[in-house]
């Protein structure tokens, strides 16, 4: 006789495939959920460390703009002092020049001539006076521009006038010149 076996095996084998089909698609979901759980966790530290990277620099810029401010200040202060410092020189360095003016003033005018009005503008010097005669004017214009302090004499009237108060004047004059240091012969070598 022939051996048949009724056990129900082939069910038994289909059971058993399914439970290791079961078991291995378990697996399979739980390693592809670690997977993603892990790279979500990843990508989460990234983004939180760029972001910490990006709030230090915010604040190292933040940082920067208020010194970059400061230095704009300072600048400008210190634009302030400079542009007071030159006006100091300059007040400094035109200190003694009205006193070398008049004192030239006083050595160029002529015998003959006689100075009513003398007003300054900046360098620029207007002169007005009565004279005997138009040669004492050019004589006057002359002794100017050998002056220390004043040159480029310029004449802008000459004229006659029958005047009272001045009877040995007759001449009315009105000149201008430029005031300011005297040259060095240095430059004029140079």
């Amino acid at each position: 006789m022939a051996k048949i076996n009724l056990l129900p095996w082939r069910e038994n084998l289909r059971a058993q495939k399914q439970k290791q089909f079961l078991i291995a698609l378990g697996a399979t979901v739980a390693l592809a959920a670690l997977i993603v759980f892990a790279a979500n966790f990843y990508m989460n530290q990234q983004i939180s460390g760029q972001e910490n990277r990006n709030n230090f620099l915010r604040s190292e810029i933040r940082k920067l703009e208020r010194d970059i401010e400061r230095i704009e200040q300072l600048e400008e202060v210190r634009d302030n002092l400079i542009a007071r410092k030159n006006v100091i020189e300059q007040l400094q360095s035109n200190r003694n020049v009205m006193v070398h003016l008049f004192n030239s003033m006083a050595q160029t005018v002529p015998e003959g001539v006689t100075l009513t009005s003398v007003r300054q503008n900046n360098e620029l010097l207007t002169i007005q006076g009565v004279s005997e005669s138009e040669t004492r004017v050019s004589d006057y214009m002359r002794n100017i521009e050998d002056a220390e302090w004043m040159s480029e004499t310029r004449l802008n009237i000459v004229e006659r006038e029958n005047n009272e108060n001045t009877p040995g004047q007759p001449y009315r004059f009105e000149l201008q010149a430029r005031v300011g240091p005297p040259k060095t012969d240095e430059v004029e070598e140079g």
